[in-house]
Formats: C-alpha cells, sequence, structure tokens
C-alpha cells in the first residue's frame, strides 16, 4: 500500500490502532490535527512543572468568593471594635510555592498561624505593619494622621494587641468556612520574622488570598496563606455550587449580628421631658434664680423618654438612692409621642406661670 502520509510530522497527528470506515478499509484514527482553520488562534501558555496548578480556576473562584464573606464580617467586626470605618475587601487569589509566598513578605511583619480542626495543618496569616500601626495608634487613642511607621519588630505589648484585634477574625472566618464544613479556626503563634516560620516544604503549593485593609487615610495589605496539603481533603466541596446562596444569606444575617452589636457599645443622650408650656421673651427676660414655671400637666401623669432625641418610653418621676430618677412604665411609637402632653399645642398660645421665691 502506498504511503498516504508523504508529510513525516503528520504520523504525529495519528496513532497506530486503526478504525474501521464505512468503506470497510482501516484507517488511522486521528488524536489532533496541526493544520489550523483560517484566522484560529491558539493560547499558548508556559507551564512550569516547578509550579504545578494543583486547584482549578473554578476552585479558585469558589475560595475568593469564600474569603469575600470573610472580608465583609471582619471589617464590620474591627468597625465596632475600633469605632471607625475598616473596609477590608479580596484584590487577588493566587498559586505558587511557599518560598515565593516568604519571599514577598516584609522583614519585620506581623505574621501568624492559624489551627483548624479537623484540617490536618496551619494557615499563616500576614498583615502589613502599615496597616498594624495605625491600628494599634487608633486603638490606644490616637488619630493617625501624624503616624510613623518604624522599622522594628513588635513589642510585647503590641503583640498582645494585635492578637486581640485578630482574634476578633477567628469567627468571621469559621462562619465563611461553614459553607464548606464545620471548622474551628483559632489563632495560634505570632512571629515577626516570617522566615522563621516553616510550616510546609519550600516547594510546597500554597494558595494565597491577598486582602486590602482600609482605615481612613490608611491602606495596607493582608494574606491568608492556605497550604494545599491541608485544604486537600476538602477541595472537592469547592465545585459545588449550591453553598454560595447559603454562605451569602448567611453572610449578611452574620454582617446584621457584628452592626447590631457594634452599635449596642455606641453611647446615646436620653432625656426627659417634664412638661411643656410657653412664656413670652419679656417674662423670660425677667426670670431669675428661684423663679418658678407652672405648667397644666398633673405630676401624676407620666413623663416622656426620648433617646438620641427620638421618643421611646413613657415613665413616672420618683426617687432613687437620694436622687431624682424616673422609671420606665411602657415603650412608645413616634406618632403616640403627641399624645401623651394634649396642653403642649394648646399652650403655645400661652399658659400661666408663677413667680415665687
Amino acid at each position: 500500500m502506498a504511503d498516504t502520509y508523504p508529510d513525516p510530522l503528520a504520523r504525529a497527528d495519528v496513532i497506530e490502532n486503526p478504525s474501521s470506515g464505512d468503506d470497510g478499509m482501516l484507517y488511522p484514527r486521528e488524536i489532533f490535527s496541526r493544520h489550523r482553520r483560517q484566522n484560529e488562534t491558539v493560547e499558548i501558555r508556559a507551564y512550569d512543572f516547578k509550579r504545578p496548578e494543583r486547584i482549578s480556576k473554578d476552585q479558585m473562584r469558589s475560595l475568593q468568593t469564600l474569603h469575600e464573606a470573610f472580608a465583609r464580617n471582619f471589617g464590620a467586626s474591627l468597625s465596632g471594635f475600633l469605632r471607625t470605618i475598616v473596609e477590608v475587601r479580596v484584590e487577588q487569589a493566587e498559586q505558587m510555592t511557599y518560598s515565593e509566598f516568604l519571599g514577598s513578605l516584609a522583614n519585620p511583619t506581623c505574621f501568624s498561624l492559624i489551627n483548624g480542626e479537623p484540617l490536618d495543618g496551619q494557615f499563616c496569616l500576614e498583615i502589613s505593619p502599615l496597616i498594624v500601626y495605625p491600628i494599634l495608634d487608633r486603638l490606644m487613642g490616637g488619630n493617625t494622621k501624624d503616624l510613623f511607621v518604624p522599622q522594628r519588630p513588635m513589642t510585647m505589648i503590641e503583640m498582645r494587641l494585635v492578637r486581640k484585634i485578630l482574634e476578633r477574625g477567628m469567627q468571621p472566618l469559621n462562619d465563611a468556612w461553614s459553607a464548606i464544613d464545620a471548622f474551628g479556626f483559632e489563632l495560634g503563634e505570632m512571629e515577626t520574622n516570617p522566615q522563621l516560620v516553616q510550616i510546609v516544604p519550600p516547594n510546597e503549593v500554597v494558595v494565597v488570598i491577598g486582602f486590602e485593609v482600609r482605615m481612613g487615610g490608611r491602606t495596607g495589605t493582608m494574606k491568608l496563606c492556605l497550604p494545599y496539603n491541608v485544604i486537600e481533603p476538602v477541595t472537592e466541596d469547592f465545585n459545588s455550587q449550591n453553598w454560595f446562596v447559603n454562605s451569602r444569606e448567611e453572610s449578611e444575617g452574620t454582617v446584621r449580628a457584628m452592626i447590631e452589636q457594634g452599635l449596642s457599645e455606641a453611647s446615646l443622650d436620653v432625656e426627659v421631658t417634664l412638661a411643656k408650656t410657653s412664656i413670652t421673651f419679656e417674662e423670660l427676660r425677667m426670670l431669675q434664680v428661684g423663679d418658678l414655671i407652672t405648667t397644666q400637666k398633673p405630676a401624676q401623669e407620666p413623663v416622656l423618654i426620648s433617646v438620641g432625641g427620638s421618643p421611646k418610653f413613657t415613665g413616672s418621676l420618683g426617687h432613687h438612692r437620694g436622687s431624682c430618677a424616673v422609671r420606665i412604665v411602657d415603650s412608645i411609637e413616634p406618632e403616640e409621642a403627641v399624645l401623651l402632653d394634649p396642653h403642649s399645642s394648646a399652650s403655645e398660645g400661652g399658659s400661666g406661670h408663677e413667680d415665687g421665691t
């Protein structure tokens, strides 16, 4: 039989196992063609066997979405704790070797280990000094305006304060990963020199989630390192799509709880309106210490209690341990406040007053 493949390179397009055609003849089975269609372009990328991509693009997108929920919750927790707006958002998610990750970090920096039962291994969390010291300054009463970021390792006192801050991020991390499974993330040891911490071999593949942390005019980075051999048992769960909806709903509820907890620590002014009346400007000018102003409201009627300028409760006057006090009797709606003082609108046209000594 004559050779139908004069070009020796064309033999790379077939395999030796023939396939049967419609005419009963045996033809080589084609794997791919070296001849491209017209205007067809093929993307060619270099592949580094030292840095194998063990996690697919879909799994990387799942990890990024998962940690976006963590970023929102952690930012809300820090905002309530520091009583200022702190924004945390995901910047990127990429794969690299552990040695490359360590090489990208500053020294000294804030480097922490995270234990996550039942995972067999540890995560790494690094926060840049560019945002750590402004947070510490804010925590200790500063305004971070003229703050100088020192190029030195953190002191023991600063490390303990940073630990308090990072511990507030463990619950948001647990909540974010709860869409995959129940994990118990806890903050472990802390170091200022990341080169001293070798949790995996240098050539081990890790997933690095990069965050941007912004507080006022200060901005810094935060990086979460996930070794592949640690998250390998749950990588298949990253392919699932049904947990996105549940995680979004749970994260919204968590954010709401974080905001409510932060607002619960804010101080509010409480005012008690005993009664309302009106006097002329001349009468106001003549008032002296010891004068009495009378109203048409009986002393037995409930008084109005406002919180933050909004009517919220009714109360009764009294004494407690030698001090004047108001006991809350009932809660009210804002529109009901007008009915509590029927003489207030009439008194605007004038009501009696009495001067006394």
